[in-house]
């Protein structure tokens, strides 16, 4: 066997250079290092292969209006809570948050909303709309009466 290592063809290696046209010391390089190289190769397919599926939530919700653009009520943090993946906010004791829809819960399911913090201390998280468990806050004032009932995409 040629000197182009343990792991592909000589045949293969000689092939692709020829095709590539590269010059000598660059195949001669790849040549030395090809095992290095496989294995770095294979680690970097492994890492972006270890998505993880999320459970949906729940399959329909309440909002204001079709969109759920309208904010339904302003509600005030109980107690703190830290997001366990990136659907949810980050939510700190004595925060307001403005709810936007109410997940309408699944037998057995938790009670989750959705809303965003509004606090001055706290200006970087203002505008980031993510779930939140219910019990965690408690509602001050009602904006919208009006809702309606529609499917859920997360």
């Amino acid at each position: 066997m040629s000197g182009h290592g343990p792991f592909l063809p000589p045949l293969c290696f000689e092939i692709t250079f020829k095709h590539l046209q590269i010059p000598a010391h660059v195949r001669q390089f790849f040549k030395m290092r090809y095992p290095l190289v496989l294995v770095f190769c294979a680690g970097m397919l492994r890492r972006t292969s270890d998505a993880v599926l999320m459970e949906k939530l729940a399959d329909e919700k309440i909002c204001g209006d079709a969109e759920c653009s309208y904010v339904l009520s302003m509600a005030t943090a109980l107690d703190d809570f830290i997001a366990p993946d990136c659907r949810f906010i980050n939510i700190k004791k004595g925060q307001k948050v403005y709810v936007y829809s109410k997940l309408v819960p699944e037998e057995g399911g938790g009670v989750f909303w959705s809303g965003s913090v509004y606090s001055d201390r706290y200006v970087d998280q203002m505008g980031i709309i993510g779930y939140f468990p219910a019990p965690v806050v408690k509602e001050i004032h009602t904006f919208r009466e009006e809702t309606v009932q529609i499917a859920t995409t997360v």
